[in-house]
């Protein structure tokens, strides 16, 4: 009997053990905050992208955010001002006022001139171009305390950075129409089709990367009948592209000799090498590139990085193309911008959400806060450098942001 007893005794206790207050991590309370964004009008030559469609704006607007556009900032992508209006955005004509919101959401970095009219304390949000950063760049935001967020460097909960995925997806699947067009006889390229004909040899494509980049310009280039070859110092990767092709295509490291013969062959060479730590490694030589067909064709995507290639120089769209040692050379950093209104697309597909959790919680800071993947795109933070590749490469003191974000 007291060992019923004490059984029930048990069940009981246990039964209660429900009731009693659990430690768990708390996060932080959820105050919806309406954002005032800023869409200025890119100001860099050649940027015909624009950061929200006016379908973004729409759900903005819908949900108590005001969105102001500049006037003619989506005019380059074929989004109109009418169109912007009538999703809900103020259109301003004063440029000033547009860079006074307190979340200016551009493609291109601002120029000095455009920094000027930032104020102090609000969040920027665009590209960060390590080719061309300056330290007077950063000591304009930081004199101001700018909270400014790379969104090339902007991860999602698992660990992505959708911004490069989806620039990437359209890099990929362009560079192998770039490559057709200055391979064209009109063009004063090689004379020949990208790809394979009855009876003709295919043309040969050297890919350097495996990342979503190379992943895009193999399958354009395998679609067309080329033949292609993929160098990569990760195996994981090159396993992974080959698995994600479902071909059995050639791969290999980095091994000098056997990139060297593939490109003394080839007719096209796509330079798509991952930055790591903010830097690119320089993976072909100039006597690599004087080894190469005449008119055969080098397109450095990482140029905007540095570049891959040794005889890489940064071009732009109205002059794309320069030769080198009898090879064409195309070295545009933004890629994307030939198809703007795509690009535009994608790109206000990633950034309506994340303006949308960001309002959820209060603010960047707070998101900060509650989510450490919030943090990796924070390159300037309270008057501080965030970034260690950019301080590094400046020369310039840099902090933790985890660490600055404790002591608040």
């Amino acid at each position: 009997m007291s060992k019923q007893l004490k059984s029930a005794d048990f069940e009981q206790l246990a039964k209660e053990h429900y009731f009693y207050p659990q430690e768990q991590l708390a996060e932080l309370e959820k105050h919806h905050h309406s954002l005032r964004i800023g869409i200025p009008k890119e100001s860099e030559p050649f940027e015909h992208r624009v950061a929200l469609t006016p379908e973004g704006v729409a759900v903005l607007v819908a949900n108590g955010h005001e969105v102001v556009v500049e006037a003619g900032a989506g005019e380059d992508a074929h989004f109109y001002d009418r169109e912007y209006g009538e999703a809900g955005a103020k259109i301003e004509y004063n440029k000033e006022q547009v860079f006074s919101s307190e979340v200016v959401l551009k493609v291109e970095a601002p120029t000095l001139e455009e920094l000027e009219l930032l104020k102090p304390n609000k969040t920027l949000i665009s590209t960060l171009p390590m080719a061309k950063i300056t330290s007077e760049f950063l000591q304009e935001l930081n004199k101001k305390r700018i909270t400014a967020i790379a969104y090339e460097y902007i991860q999602d909960k698992a660990g992505g950075i959708p911004v490069v995925r989806a620039m990437s997806e359209i890099a990929g699947s362009t560079v192998m129409l770039i490559a057709a067009e200055y391979l064209s006889s009109v063009n004063k390229g090689r004379g020949v089709i990208l790809g394979g004909i009855t009876g003709v040899p295919p043309t040969k494509v050297v890919i350097l990367g495996a990342g979503t980049v190379a992943e895009y310009a193999a399958r354009a280039a395998l679609g067309l009948g080329a033949e292609i070859k993929i160098f990569d110092n990760h195996l994981y990767k090159l396993r992974r592209l080959k698995y994600a092709l479902g071909h059995q295509v050639f791969t290999s490291t980095l091994n000098t000799l056997a990139l060297t013969e593939a490109l003394s062959r080839t007719d096209v060479a796509i330079g798509a090498i991952r930055a790591e730590e903010g830097k690119i490694q320089c993976i072909v030589t100039e006597e690599m590139v004087m080894q190469m067909k005449p008119n055969s064709v080098i397109i450095d995507v990482t140029i905007d990085q540095g570049g891959c290639f040794e005889t890489s120089e940064i071009a732009t769209h109205q002059n794309p193309v320069f030769k080198k040692h009898g090879v064409i050379h195309y070295c545009v950093p933004n890629i994307a911008s030939r198809v703007a209104h795509t690009s535009s697309i994608a790109l206000s597909n990633i950034f309506v959400p994340i303006l949308m959790k960001t309002a959820d919680y209060g603010g960047f800071e707070k998101m900060m806060l509650n989510h450490k993947w919030a943090t990796k795109g924070v390159y300037a933070y309270r008057g501080k450098i965030t970034n260690a590749a950019i301080g590094r490469k400046l020369d310039m003191p840099y902090s933790d942001i985890a660490l600055l974000l404790a002591g608040l």
